[in-house]
């Protein structure tokens, strides 16, 4: 049996949503499509807090650090903040260094969405207007969050009357010990062969590593803290993890397990790549839950979406997205105890 109820709406149009399971509390908002709040229990039944998220929804439009947000209309960096597409250059803004991040200026993570409630989740939509942060095309945005039991899924959809780009993505950040300590005692698991490589601003390179032998290699569980200060390049260049792991599979490609409470995150996703970022940069952020400020590796991000930079990595790129084609593409986050 799911609940979904409203639980307010402020002057501004900023709305609360609350869906409930037997296993899984989730709060949402209209605004970025927010996911506020995750409430999981861990092996003595105890409900906490397993996302990051701001002290208040509105601090997102100070904050760079996305939390919660769907992404868009393109995940991560576009290098150089420009792109060809069908004989005409298209300029965006250079919001992180030199590169083009999550969607521009003014992403979907700072829109008002219409939302809808359904019978086991919630519905939200958004029109991205012609030439919105640079984008061609009027694009249509459908963002779902479906509750089944312990299962989370985000659906998305979009068509656009141009072609254009689109890579979603939610940014939340996960602490399965509900903030109680930092990530790094946190295990991770990912079904995953090779990293696309990044350069000093972190956006993809256009070389790839096989993680075999080095400290991105979790085929097994590896402990996130145990490897994260090694002498690696690719771990230098990002201060620690903040790369898109290409996924093998379609089920159970990431698992994200604390030993103490015994909660274990496991996600599935039919889109190719997870950036995995071990919030090297949280520090000096907004305020956050309870009014305390993040800090460095106080969550771990993980952005299932296109290969980054699709546009200028694949001879074919994925994010291209065609008149008349839909883009659909889905993310269960599943919460199990041990």
């Amino acid at each position: 049996m799911i609940e979904i109820t409203k639980d307010h709406q402020r002057e501004n149009g900023i709305a609360f949503f609350t869906m409930k399971s037997d296993e899984l509390i989730v709060k949402v908002t209209n605004l970025g499509c927010h996911i506020l709040s995750i409430f999981a229990k861990d092996r003595n039944g105890i409900l906490e807090d397993m996302v990051l998220g701001f002290e208040d929804v509105e601090d997102c439009f100070h904050d760079g650090s996305y939390m919660g947000a769907i992404v868009g209309r393109v995940a991560n960096r576009i290098r150089g903040a420009s792109f060809d597409l069908n004989n005409t250059t298209y300029l965006l803004a250079a919001n992180n260094g030199p590169n083009h991040l999550h969607g521009g200026l003014k992403g979907f993570n700072q829109k008002m969405f219409e939302s809808k409630i359904l019978e086991n989740g919630m519905e939200f939509h958004y029109t991205s207007p012609d030439m919105e942060e640079g984008y061609p095309g009027t694009l249509y945005v459908t963002v779902r969050y479906l509750l089944n039991g312990n299962c989370l899924t985000a659906e998305y959809e979009a068509e656009s009357d141009k072609d254009t780009l689109c890579n979603l993505t939610n940014h939340s950040y996960f602490n399965l010990t509900a903030g109680k300590r930092k990530i790094y005692d946190h295990q991770l698991k990912i079904n995953a062969d090779k990293i696309a490589c990044v350069d000093e601003n972190c956006c993809t390179n256009g070389q790839f590593m096989n993680v075999k032998g080095t400290a991105f290699d979790f085929h097994d569980f590896h402990q996130i803290g145990e490897r994260i200060n090694d002498n690696e390049e690719q771990l230098k260049l990002a201060a620690g993890y903040d790369h898109s792991f290409l996924l093998n599979g379609n089920w159970d490609q990431v698992i994200l397990y604390d030993e103490d409470s015994g909660r274990k995150l496991i996600i599935s996703t039919t889109l190719p790549a997870a950036q995995i970022y071990t919030g090297n940069f949280l520090s000096g952020g907004c305020n956050g839950k309870h009014g305390k400020p993040y800090k460095n590796r106080d969550g771990v991000a993980i952005e299932t979406q296109y290969l980054p930079d699709s546009i200028h990595m694949e001879e074919e790129p994925k994010a291209i997205l065609r008149k008349g084609e839909i883009y659909q593409a889905s993310t269960s986050y599943r919460f199990e105890v041990e």
